[in-house]
């Protein structure tokens, strides 16, 4: 039994003080008491830890090498696509694994507990599957056990190379899959799953309308009956348009009316929503996966964020590209990114909660859903997914209740950060992670191989 205490807590979604959390062999959360005298671990303000809900590991060790113009004199997302596409190309799986550790050692240091990896890069180069149909599934797996952090694995299904169903391009099959393959690949999966902690869990990534048929679409829905739906849905406009074309409404009206869409779906970005659209995903209770800085990255657009709230819309944060692993930075793009569309200020904010406290509740609430994990509060029998902020920090001092929330998304960053616990799991402790030093050299050695090979 793991004992810690904390001097504020933000417990069931309400603060308290001087409050002990006991964490079970299980890693679960056994019992929470305010109004105790220090014992255990003590810290600061102990927070519920959000899970990055979409991730692309392998994007991470592209990081900064996207930021010139493209052919024409003008970079847009598509340019940065074709990149993206050379790079990976030239991954192997040791590299695959040895980038994905890093990333989810970052991600931990940065506050998050569990990732949803949304992982599409399954095939050799040549988009011949290798001997092991899920050998890159594994190397993600694999990545988990170094780095302790929680992971919901999202297999993809990508089918075709837009909606007017044209064949995979050189950049795109190593991603490829008929459902005949990808029930293999899915079925693989849980297999290897099985053999990672019990907070593991497995879900189904429809890629999105441009890469999956309707046909198809529906098949992956009855493969995978009640676990998490993840999809790339209304990204960009050229996306929009294309849909449009081939199906005849937008993506979020066309997936709304043809798909009973619930609580246990997550659509990615949905950057390109009308008003109507807007409202109408808000009312099937599935979570919007929002990525803010990589939206801010590629072009994306601006999530509409305030009627989408209006509506009691739930919605969650990921990482994406993995351009850059930030928990307070996203949850302040996505904030700014409203000030600036709508000329104001706590745009985000609610009656009863400021705006940090109002991202930061959502965005664990959201991502507990969308990945299908019993987290998301400081509560008993939830798995122990706990972040602790460090009120010693000059950033917090004096800080209580939302203000410490307030002062750590809008005034601090990540370096507040003091411990991270992954379902018990304590895998940072003073701000890095208890295997740092190891996983950054595989990393670094990786990148050295990267560099000499493209």
């Amino acid at each position: 039994m793991q004992t810690i205490w904390a001097k504020q807590a933000l417990v069931a979604d309400q603060w308290a003080n001087a409050v002990t959390v006991e964490i079970a062999e299980d890693g679960r959360i056994h019992q929470v008491k305010a109004d105790t005298a220090p014992t255990g671990l003590q810290v600061g303000a102990l927070l519920p830890s959000p899970a990055n809900l979409h991730s692309h590991a392998f994007q991470r060790a592209m990081a900064g090498l996207s930021e010139r113009q493209g052919p024409s004199g003008r970079d847009t997302f598509w340019t940065w696509r074709a990149l993206m596409f050379r790079f990976l190309d030239a991954l192997t799986p040791d590299d695959v694994e040895a980038i994905a550790a890093f990333v989810q050692m970052e991600m931990l240091e940065a506050g998050y507990a569990s990732v949803g990896e949304f992982h599409y890069l399954h095939h050799q180069p040549d988009g011949t599957s290798y001997a092991d149909i899920a050998e890159m599934s594994a190397r993600i797996a694999a990545a988990t056990e170094t780095s302790g952090i929680g992971l919901t694995m999202l297999p993809v299904l990508y089918m075709q190379g837009g909606c007017d169903a044209s064949a995979l391009t050189q950049g795109q099959i190593r991603f490829g899959n008929d459902i005949d393959q990808f029930e293999k690949l899915y079925a693989r999966s849980a297999q290897i799953l099985g053999t990672l902690p019990s907070d593991t869990q497995l879900g189904v990534a429809p890629h999105s309308l441009r890469a999956v048929s309707r046909e198809s679409l529906a098949a992956v829905l009855e493969l995978a009956p009640s676990q998490p739906v993840h999809m790339h849905l209304a990204e960009q406009i050229a996306e929009v348009d294309e849909v449009v074309h081939a199906y005849g409404q937008r993506p979020v009206d066309w997936l709304l009316s043809h798909h009973d869409v619930t609580e246990r779906w997550c659509l990615i970005h949905c950057t390109q929503m009308t008003g109507h659209e807007t409202v109408s995903l808000a009312r099937t209770g599935a979570v919007a996966g929002l990525c803010p800085i990589t939206e801010s990255s590629l072009g994306d657009g601006i999530f509409d964020g305030r009627n989408y709230l209006d509506q009691n819309g739930r919605f969650g944060i990921g990482s994406d590209s993995n351009i850059r692993i930030s928990l307070s930075e996203e949850l302040r793009t996505l904030e700014y990114s409203q000030r600036l569309r709508d000329y104001g200020r706590a745009i985000l904010a609610a009656e009863t909660k400021s705006t940090g406290r109002n991202l930061y509740s959502n965005a664990v609430a959201g991502g507990a859903q969308a990945l299908g994990r019993a987290s998301g509060g400081i509560i008993a029998d939830n798995w122990a997914d706990l972040v602790a902020l460090d009120l010693e920090s000059v950033d917090l001092e004096g800080r209580t209740g939302d203000a410490i929330l307030d002062s750590f998304i809008f005034a601090g960053d990540d370096t507040l950060i003091s411990d991270v616990w992954s379902a018990g799991r304590h895998m940072v402790h003073d701000g890095k992670h208890i295997r740092r030093n190891a996983i950054e050299h595989m990393y670094r050695k990786t990148m050295r191989g990267l560099r000499e090979r493209i």
